[in-house]
């Protein structure tokens, strides 16, 4: 795992961004459902899977979107982060076997509240978003 980045809110600037990827595994599909207990047959069942419109298993979306708290909680800010809140666009599929890179850009700073607003995505190998959305982070003093 990464090291965790210890950014104050005076020195991220507008425009800072933070990229990683990861490859979406059985085995990650399966650690998530378990702790969220969540085993729709359209994420676990591979028969019940392939009469959908997606042909085949999909990825869960908020897994994907729990890689917004490794964007926020690891990178920008890092130590020093209180996630405020968090909108979420859900695209396009994702499938087992796809590498996904998860983006986040800084795009607001407001002094007063030493908040953030982060623009966040996520997109397959083709470059396609599957997710997208705005979070808002406190800088902690």
């Amino acid at each position: 795992m990464s090291n965790i980045e210890t950014l104050t809110f005076d020195n991220i600037s507008l425009g800072h961004t933070k990229i990683f990827s990861i490859k979406i595994t059985e085995e990650i599909l399966k650690k998530f459902a378990a702790i969220s207990g969540d085993f729709n047959p359209l994420h676990m069942d591979e028969k019940y899977a392939k009469n959908t419109q997606f042909n085949k298993r999909i990825c869960h979306g908020m897994l994907l979107a729990s890689f917004f708290s490794r964007l926020i909680g690891m990178y920008i800010p890092g130590k020093q982060a209180l996630y405020f809140s968090q909108s979420l666009n859900f695209i396009s599929p994702c499938f087992i076997g796809d590498t996904v890179k998860v983006t986040g850009t800084v795009t607001k700073k407001t002094s007063a509240t030493k908040m953030l607003t982060i623009k966040t995505e996520i997109h397959n190998q083709n470059n396609d978003c599957i997710v997208n959305g705005v979070a808002k982070v406190i800088v902690r003093e």
